[in-house]
């Protein structure tokens, strides 16, 4: 009984204090309670929700190969200029593509950091292929590159007395008299012998054809197995068109702001030929069976580049000036140069001119661009001996070239079509005036 009491005692004086907290809490105003509640929702760490983690799962972009054109189906890596890692911005170019055509900068439609290369150098990729990834949540980063930190100056150290310094005076120099000369130093370390050349020695380099030697390979041999080609010639003399040149070259380059060239003229003296003869224009379509004639003159003009012969096409030359001729001439050939040209500025054409004579080719035959029905090939301006007006004197003298397809077109009407051009091009005149 005595232990019972004793029990409760202690129980009461436990609970008296946990019943005086209670109150007081009850009793505290409720703006302190709110104020602590906020205390601790600050002071206690947030967790992230549960899918934070896989959130960039889902924000890492496959970029395939785009379509490059509507023949072109396949092309080959040769350059990435974003690495794994870099950040990139939308329309910057990721990778070059090279076909058969032309060379295709990819672009990257989202920004964001290059997390992985799908393709390797010199790979073979087709349209639609994943080609990249972007992680597009880390957009606007880029790679860092740790800039050199400035090499701190080392202390300079006291050179040993019996180390003479080196002679800063070349032999055969004059010095002040009386000036302390000091000893000269070692002398230099003899150069590693260079390797010695074996005289006669047989070496061969194997360089891989890019796709656009191999297109061209195709496309000529495809020409010859193809078509019946047979090439006509004809001498032209450009004595005329020369001294025209020479009259008026510095007053057409003031007005129209482009030099006048020889090209201009050849085109526009092709043109008016083409429209004289409809089947030089015209081509055959193998499948349909058919001859498609063409009532627009399209003159593809041969440009090189560095990565091959390249045409692109001036288009509705019957509409254009010489001035327009040689001002798309003189951009083509620039963007040739830089290997901007397009799919298509260089699709199409009816009908092709070749200048060999920029490079001192005094005669050829050029071989069909199809599935055009003729080309003609230009050659060097020669001065030779001709019978004019009964006396033999000197004329600049060319040589024309007329490839055509025998298929398509007859002897008579290449022979009249390259006279045609001939005639135009000796008396520019008459070729003026529309006659």
């Amino acid at each position: 009984m005595q232990q019972r009491t004793m029990l409760q005692r202690a129980l009461r004086r436990v609970a008296r204090p946990r019943a005086a907290a209670a109150a007081s809490l009850v009793a505290r105003p409720a703006a302190q309670r709110a104020a602590r509640h906020l205390s601790l929702a600050v002071t206690r760490p947030r967790q992230r929700p549960a899918l934070g983690r896989f959130a960039r799962l889902f924000s890492v972009e496959e970029i395939p190969v785009p379509s490059m054109g509507d023949s072109i189906t396949e092309g080959t890596v040769v350059e990435w200029t974003a690495g794994i890692g870099d950040g990139v911005k939308m329309d910057d170019v990721v990778v070059v593509i090279e076909t058969d055509k032309v060379s295709i900068e990819v672009r990257t439609p989202v920004g964001g950091a290059i997390t992985e290369h799908l393709a390797e150098i010199d790979a073979v990729v087709e349209v639609g292929q994943p080609l990249f990834k972007v992680d597009t949540a880390a957009e606007g980063a880029v790679k860092a590159v740790a800039a050199p930190e400035p090499a701190a100056e080392a202390p300079v150290a006291a050179a040993p007395a019996a180390v003479a310094p080196s002679n800063p005076w070349p032999v055969g120099s004059k010095v002040d008299k009386g000036a302390a000369v000091p000893a000269p130093g070692p002398p230099p370390a003899p150069a590693a012998p260079a390797p010695p050349v074996v005289p006669g020695a047989r070496t061969e380099t194997r360089v891989k054809m890019n796709r656009m030697r191999l297109r061209i390979a195709e496309r000529l041999k495809e020409a010859q197995n193809t078509a019946a080609c047979l090439t006509t010639f004809q001498e032209c003399d450009m004595g005329d068109l020369m001294e025209l040149r020479k009259t008026h070259k510095d007053e057409f380059e003031k007005v129209h702001g482009v030099k006048l060239g020889f090209m201009s003229a050849f085109v526009k003296a092709a043109t008016a030929a083409l429209l004289e003869t409809p089947a030089v224009n015209a081509y055959i379509d193998d499948v349909a069976k058919e001859i498609v004639y063409r009532d627009y003159c399209d003159v593809s003009v041969a440009v090189a580049s560095p990565a091959g012969l390249v045409v692109p096409v001036l288009r509705n030359t019957e509409q254009m000036s010489f001035a327009d001729v040689e001002k798309s001439i003189g951009m083509y050939a620039a963007k040739a140069r830089a290997g901007e040209l397009s799919l298509e500025e260089m699709s199409g054409g009816t009908f092709t001119i070749s200048n060999g004579g920029v490079f001192g080719s005094l005669m050829g035959t050029p071989i069909l661009n199809p599935p055009q029905s003729a080309i003609l090939g230009m050659h060097a301006t020669k001065m030779r001996a001709v019978v004019k007006n009964g006396e033999v004197v000197g004329r600049p003298m060319m040589y024309l070239a007329l490839t055509y397809d025998h298929r398509m077109i007859d002897g008579r009407e290449a022979v009249n079509f390259l006279k045609s051009v001939a005639t135009k091009i000796e008396d520019p005149g008459r070729f003026l005036l529309g006659l």
